[in-house]
């Protein structure tokens, strides 16, 4: 599993993101606190706090090439556990 810790801070932002993640197959989450919602759904992610910076969790089937293009989102370059 690969994770990566990005900011969704306005609406562009998240649109520009699920936009993005609906380009490739696999499972794809948004992990914030206790929640976990799919990185595909523009409501789920909406029903998060995006004040603060979200784990993104994509399996194994995930092309490695999406990390790449997450970089305009990430404020680091991976989180512990990658």
């Amino acid at each position: 599993m690969q994770r990566c810790q990005i900011l969704l801070s306005s609406i562009e932002r998240v649109k520009d993101f699920v936009r993005l993640v609906n380009q490739y197959p696999g499972q794809i989450s948004i992990v914030s606190g206790p929640y976990v919602v799919d990185a595909k759904s523009i409501m789920g992610i909406f029903s998060l706090n995006l004040n603060e910076p979200v784990i993104v969790e994509m399996r194994d089937d995930v092309p490695a090439e999406l990390m790449e293009r997450l970089a305009p989102f990430s404020i680091c370059q991976n989180t512990p556990g990658s």
